[in-house]
């Protein structure tokens, strides 16, 4: 018979077994605790949108601790309620359901920032039993972890419940706090995306009204000549000869036709609005464009308002451009807001010019915006093409200029401006024949 192991040689081999056994059971939960941490950052940072960021931390949460359910709630500062986002399980709460922050178990995490491990959810009179009377479901173990980074206030809890195979214990709370802080941190990034979006939408907008402001101009003078030919029809019935009647019909039918152009691009400008709240804005169309085409669409709607200013539009060398690949609304946009612009600042019988010629190399053209205005002092001049434009018309933003800086620049080209007080202003574009990025048209 082989001689028997002596007492201490079997405690020892017992003892390294519950240590190996320790070790492997730690290996397996930092594996755990690293595969989740793995998981939520490759989905997490993948939105932007803070309810599908909570439902894919919630569903990752809920896979690694192999639970039944759960919800994220989080924070309303101004009823002090956590409110439901997300719910997963057999009887989910319905999203929008709230309940009084500093009541239940998930009040009571929120409150003190510090997760909890409950063995059982209905022996524990802190439990806000109403949500399992209204649906049906039976809290039983739960962990809940405040929705926080590792340091600062939560802005709510994440609660897991019912382990299918077992209870829900401390081993699992490294893990479901990993889940946690990092769905915190994807929930700040996402509203800081959000609050960077929607101050981007106001700056867009900012930019739309301005545009719809300058082409309400030339519908209200249009407006105005109407009435007054229309008064004068019908104050003196009978006396107009066919000749002031056809000049009266054409001058009508010319506004009429103004009017008609420009609620139309109005209604483009309109549209935008919506497009930037749902995407912001849109690349530049580029295509064939003729930048004499485009320069005349614009004088022709602000050749009403320069008449009653007894101002003169011209442009000069255009139809000798070639034609160059643009997007033909914004540079519309672009002319518009410069012309625009300048009307009040030029004296009666003074002129708005825009002219173009090739550029020496043969890639790009030089357009021009010449008026004979009052001239702008320094600082307005050196604020152009900026944020913080400044204007010196009435209730004036400064945004045009920078808008025209925004189409330039979509175009690849450079805009530069000189001005002498007393003598006017010149603004020089230089756009290339084919924009970088455009493809070919």
């Amino acid at each position: 018979m082989p001689d028997p192991v002596p007492p201490t040689a079997s405690i020892r081999d017992n003892r390294r077994q519950a240590w190996r056994r320790h070790e492997d059971k730690q290996l397996l939960q930092r594996e755990r605790e690293l595969e989740a941490a793995r998981r939520t950052c490759d989905v997490l940072f993948q939105h932007t949108n803070v309810e599908r960021i909570i439902e894919t931390a919630l569903r990752t949460a809920l896979e690694v601790l192999n639970a039944d359910g759960g919800s994220v709630l989080l924070a309303d500062p101004d009823t002090k309620q956590l409110v439901f986002r997300c719910s997963l399980g057999k009887r989910p709460v319905l999203p929008g359901t709230a309940m009084p922050w500093n009541e239940g178990i998930a009040g009571a995490v929120f409150q003190s920032g510090k997760p909890e491990v409950v063995a059982d959810a209905r022996q524990d009179r802190r439990h806000y039993g109403h949500f399992d009377e209204k649906s049906g479901y039976e809290s039983h173990d739960m962990i809940v972890c405040p929705l926080k980074r590792w340091e600062g206030e939560p802005v709510g809890v994440l609660e897991v419940l019912n382990k299918r195979d077992g209870r829900l214990q401390e081993d699992a709370l490294p893990v479901l706090t990993i889940v946690s802080a990092f769905t915190a941190a994807a929930i700040e990034q996402a509203r800081l995306f959000q609050d960077a979006r929607f101050a981007e939408v106001v700056r867009l907008m900012g930019d739309i009204s301005h545009d719809i402001k300058n082409m309400l101009m030339p519908v209200v003078c249009g407006a105005g000549l109407l009435r007054s030919e229309l008064n004068d029809l019908l104050s003196n019935p009978g006396k107009l000869d066919a000749k002031q009647t056809t000049a009266t019909r054409d001058m009508c039918n010319e506004v009429i036709a103004i009017l008609l152009c420009d609620a139309g691009r109005i209604e483009e400008r309109v549209r935008e609005i919506a497009d930037c709240v749902k995407g912001l804005s849109a690349p530049p169309v580029f295509a064939p464009c003729k930048v004499a085409d485009v320069v005349e669409g614009v004088l022709k709607p602000l050749r009403v308002v320069a008449e009653e200013k007894k101002v003169t539009l011209k442009s000069e060398n255009l139809d000798a451009l070639p034609t160059l690949i643009a997007d033909d609304r914004r540079l519309y946009n672009a002319f518009y807001n410069l012309v625009n612009n300048a009307i009040p600042e030029v004296p009666p019988g003074g002129s708005v010019t825009v002219s173009g010629r090739m550029d020496p190399g043969g890639s790009s053209v030089l357009l021009s915006v010449v008026d004979t205005g009052r001239g702008m002092p320094p600082k307005v001049r050196d604020s152009l093409f900026t944020a913080r434009a400044i204007s010196r018309k009435p209730g004036g933003t400064g945004l045009g200029t920078k808008i025209v800086k925004d189409v330039v620049d979509a175009h690849g080209g450079r805009i530069t401006v000189e001005s002498r007080e007393g003598v006017g202003t010149t603004f020089l574009i230089r756009l290339p024949l084919h924009p970088p990025g455009a493809s070919s048209c």
